[in-house]
């Protein structure tokens, strides 16, 4: 028992609570305003609280386990991460399902629905950081087009996969850790000149997108799309009432006109920010925003003291993705972004995104653990 306590407090010590503390006051706030967008629904807020409330315990003991593990022994093990991830977002090919007859996005085990996006997400940053690290040369063209053909993997895995939000999540990763590598602006200038004439043919190409995929896209930007269309700008229009409705201090919880009566779809998940504006108001809305980036600041806080290029792309990837997740999100309530299916992390409802973002900060945790403090470094 004293070993098991001697242990803990000096865990504690060692790992970054201001992180995790971070991370757990998100995710109680999140289950509140869960509770609240599902507490008038037939089978009432019971069977969602519980799912997320095991999905934080769990992400809870993620976060410990991974902030243990050193990561060069999981990031020389790239091949393996590959193969799995690979396998893993083809399996929704075959045995993947979607949620009312939608998209092939999640795998069902036992009756729990798992999300291979959100766990493909982690292998993909530590692969990544492990190439940039290990190529010494990788500002040389032919490291550059080595570095791209692993994105290009996922790439093109994400293309077959209807899930453009997590494509773009993953653009947005792959593009800031190369910048933050320090590669060369005239290849990132040589890239778009390459991906724009692709991505006009895309673009035209029912293939990759249909109809009702590029008005989504485009409802942000063109006012003429019409806002109570149920396919591609409903959920933002019924979104901006909702906030607007809180005005400073909202509703109260439990009180939201629409947040009670289902007035916007999917508010427990993807909307779940709406809810915040229409019963917390503005006050509610900005703690969301200032929990989050807090929390993407400390990422690239710890980023900036670590010890290596690998462990500094790691927590460099976990920021953006955290960043680029927090921005889509709340621009889709807001109708600023069109509507991709991405969840605010830590707040909405899912617990694949929670568990994969716990065990994203227990990295971040576990570089900051094994970083000497320039304080304490020997002169």
């Amino acid at each position: 028992m004293k070993r098991a306590l001697s242990a803990s407090f000096g865990y504690m010590k060692k790992a970054d609570m201001f992180l995790l503390i971070l991370s757990i006051i998100c995710s109680v706030f999140g289950l509140v305003l869960i509770w609240s967008s599902t507490r008038n629904f037939a089978g009432g807020a019971g069977p969602f609280l519980t799912v997320q409330i095991l999905a934080l315990i769990l992400g809870l003991i993620c976060f410990v386990l991974f902030s243990l593990v050193d990561l060069d022994s999981i990031a020389t093990r790239w091949k393996a991460l590959l193969i799995f991830s690979i396998l893993i977002l083809l399996s929704l090919r075959v045995f993947g399902y979607g949620i009312d007859g939608g998209y092939r996005i999640w795998l069902r085990f036992f009756g729990i629905g798992i999300q291979p996006s959100e766990i493909v997400k982690i292998t993909f940053i530590i692969m990544f950081a492990y190439h940039i690290h290990y190529l010494k040369e990788y500002k040389n063209l032919n490291s550059f087009f080595a570095l791209c053909q692993l994105a290009i993997h996922f790439a093109i895995i994400l293309v077959l996969l209807p899930d453009m939000g997590n494509s773009l999540i993953f653009i947005f990763m792959f593009l800031t850790m190369l910048f933050l590598a320090g590669v060369k602006l005239r290849w990132f200038a040589l890239g778009s000149a390459i991906a724009a004439p692709i991505g006009f043919i895309l673009w035209h190409s029912e293939t990759f997108f249909h109809y009702y995929q590029r008005q989504r896209i485009l409802a942000p930007f063109v006012p003429s799309i019409d806002p109570t269309n149920t396919w591609w700008n409903f959920q933002p229009h019924r979104s901006r009432i909702a906030i607007a409705s809180g005005q400073v201090t909202g509703q109260g919880i439990g009180q939201g006109t629409q947040t009670q009566s289902g007035g916007v779809p999917a508010q427990w998940t993807d909307f779940i920010f709406s809810a915040a504006g229409e019963e917390l108001g503005i006050i509610g809305t900005s703690l969301v925003i200032l929990l989050l980036a807090l929390i993407i600041i400390r990422c690239f806080y710890v980023a900036a003291q670590a010890r290596d290029t690998l462990s500094a792309l790691t927590c460099s990837g976990i920021g953006a993705f955290m960043l680029f997740q927090t921005l889509l999100n709340i621009g889709m309530t807001l109708g600023l972004a069109p509507v991709i299916g991405i969840a605010l992390p830590f707040f909405g409802y899912g617990g694949s995104s929670l568990v994969t973002t716990f065990i994203a900060m227990g990295l971040v945790c576990g570089v900051k653990m094994r970083t000497v403090s320039p304080w304490k470094r020997p002169l």
